[in-house]
Parts: C-alpha cells; sequence; structure tokens
C-alpha cells in the first residue's frame, strides 16, 4: 500500500509542500461568537464593572435623598389625611381620625391661606425680574473689559449670602425701625418719609431683604457661566466690529442660557417657600404681616400655634404641588424658547 500522503485514499493527498504553505498563509481562527447583546465577553465584563462602580457610587446619593425627601414627603402626606380629634367631654388625650381629603378642603376653603398665594404672586412679580435682572447686570459688568478690581467686588457682592438668613432679617428689622434706624432718619432729615412697616412698604421691605441675601450668590453664578466661554468666540465678535452692548445679548447672553434657566428656576421655588423674612418683620412689630401671610407661614402657625398637624400637612402638600406645577411651567417654557432658537 502506499504510504499515507502519496496517493492512496479517497482524497487528494496532502504534501510537505502544502503544509508549508498553509503556515506561511498565517490563517487567523476565527473570533470568538459575540453574545446576543453584540458585545465580547471581555467588553461585557468591562460593562459590568461600570455599572458596578456606579452603583456603588450613586448608593449613598439615593439613601440620602430617599432619608431626606422621599420619606418626609411621604410621611407628610400619610399626615394629611388625619386628623387629631378629642372626646366629646374633653378627657383624655386627642385621637387620630382619618379623614381623607378633609384637611385639603379646610386648607383650600381658607381665604387666610388663599390670600397668602396673592401675596406669594405679588412677590414674585416684583422680586424674580429684580433678582434674575439684577445678577445677570453685575455678571456682565465684571465680564466687561471695563471691569476694575474684579475679585474685591466680587467678594464683597458676595458676602451678604454669607450672613445666615435670620441675622439679615433681624438686621434689615432694625434698620427698618423708625426712631433706631440711621436710615430712617437720613430719610427723614432729607424730607423722605417712608414707612417700611405699612401696608405699602412691606413686600418692598421684604424684596429688599431677599435681594440683598442672594444677589451675589446668583451673580456668581452668571459669572462662572460667563468666564467659561470660549475667549476666541468674543475676540471674532471683537474683530467683527461688535460693541461691548452686542457683544453682552448677542454672544454671551445665548451662551449662558442654561445657567438663566437654572438661576430662573431656582428663584422661582425659593420664593414660594418665603418665610423667614416675613416672620422677623411679623415679630418686629408691622402690623402688616401677619402669622398668615404667606402659606408657608400659614402652616407654621397651623402646627405649632394651633397643633393641627393634619392642615399644617395639607397645606404644606398642597404649596409643594403648586411649585412643582410652576417649575414644570417654567422648564417647558425655557425649553421651548430653547428649541425655537
Amino acid at each position: 500500500m502506499p504510504p499515507p500522503g502519496e496517493g492512496g485514499g479517497h482524497g487528494p493527498a496532502i504534501t510537505q509542500d502544502d503544509d508549508a504553505a498553509a503556515v506561511r498563509t498565517g490563517t487567523p481562527e476565527p473570533a470568538p461568537a459575540p453574545g446576543r447583546s453584540g458585545r465580547t465577553p471581555r467588553s461585557a465584563r468591562a460593562h459590568s464593572r461600570t455599572n458596578t462602580a456606579a452603583g456603588v457610587l450613586l448608593t449613598p446619593f439615593f439613601v440620602l435623598f430617599t432619608a431626606v425627601t422621599v420619606v418626609p414627603i411621604g410621611y407628610a402626606v400619610w399626615l394629611s389625611l388625619f386628623t387629631e380629634k378629642q372626646s366629646g367631654l374633653g378627657f383624655g388625650g386627642a385621637t387620630s381620625v382619618f379623614s381623607g381629603l378633609d384637611n385639603y378642603t379646610a386648607a383650600l376653603g381658607d381665604r387666610a391661606f388663599r390670600e397668602g398665594f396673592w401675596v406669594l404672586a405679588g412677590y414674585c412679580v416684583v422680586y424674580i425680574p429684580l433678582m434674575v435682572g439684577g445678577a445677570l447686570a453685575l455678571a456682565l459688568l465684571l465680564d466687561s473689559t471695563l471691569a476694575r478690581a474684579r475679585r474685591f467686588f466680587q467678594l464683597a457682592l458676595f458676602l451678604p449670602h454669607a450672613v445666615p438668613g435670620i441675622i439679615a432679617a433681624l438686621v434689615w428689622v432694625y434698620l427698618y425701625t423708625p426712631g433706631l434706624s440711621p436710615v430712617v432718619r437720613a430719610m427723614n432729615s432729607g424730607g423722605v418719609g417712608f414707612d417700611f412697616f405699612s401696608s405699602s412698604g412691606t413686600l418692598p421691605s421684604v424684596v429688599n431683604i431677599a435681594l440683598w441675601e442672594w444677589l451675589g450668590y446668583n451673580m456668581v453664578i452668571f459669572y462662572a457661566a460667563l468666564q467659561a466661554i470660549d475667549r476666541s468666540v468674543l475676540e471674532a465678535a471683537t474683530m467683527d466690529g461688535a460693541g461691548e452692548w452686542r457683544t453682552a445679548f448677542g454672544i454671551k447672553l445665548p451662551l449662558i442660557r442654561a445657567s438663566l434657566v437654572m438661576v430662573s428656576l431656582f428663584t422661582v421655588i425659593g420664593s414660594l417657600q418665603l418665610f423667614t423674612e416675613p416672620l422677623i418683620l411679623n415679630q418686629g412689630g408691622s402690623s402688616t404681616v401677619t402669622s398668615t401671610w404667606t402659606p408657608n407661614m400659614y402652616a407654621y402657625t397651623a402646627a405649632f400655634s394651633r397643633n393641627d398637624y393634619g392642615l399644617a400637612a395639607a397645606s404644606a402638600v398642597l404649596l409643594a404641588l403648586a411649585a412643582a406645577l410652576l417649575s414644570f411651567a417654567v422648564t417647558r417654557l425655557t425649553n421651548r424658547k430653547g428649541a425655537k432658537a
């Protein structure tokens, strides 16, 4: 019989030359087939490690968010569905009775609670344009080529934000009080008489305190966004003949639109939470600012003066819903304008 590979068998003989040719061609082995997800085993392992690392890093955030946001909101909603009632004779402790939506009906039916939202509406109309416009104007001035001593003015404008809100309100109550305030004394000596605690002066007084506290903070946000703009874009605009006003409103403002939307949204939410400034004015002798002047003050009074925690929780939930709806409207409006632009 012929030896293997030299003419015998049922197929073509494989010679030594053929073996050498196969070695020279170096045909690679087929790669392992990817899984159903389109990833190789190595990329799948890397993706799994990335997901695990992201989950570990995000876990503290979700734990804190659940503990300080989700749980309190859930407890407030639960508490708003119950009412504390005592026996007809008044003996014994109070018992919690499920009342459904009665607390919400009572809050909405209370004229003081409804008027608090009108106060907030007037406050927002005055405060939000002054806050956003003033902070933006200051940031543009500091970012302009004509500005000098930027660090000093940044610190000077931001410093009031470092003062706690209660301390700031107490300082301004002193400055508003006739007979004590050097500001009121100087105004009276100049023939300008203005009562900061009157019905027409209370709202401007509260707006002034809030502006003093938060104007510098929002200015820093706008200034940081302006500093992040590519300087080559501004230099190109200058070379094309654009002046300071054209550069500010035609180039800078569109490029910091995201910061403008964020500051506007936070200002709206903060306006609805108005509490500290009017509370200090109420305790400082203002007859216009009552204990239910804003919805937050209404909830505070219901809880700690009337011991009606169900009504306080219901009013707080209604205020939170109003803030959520207004925030959603502001976000949709700004996104729609951005898409058109």
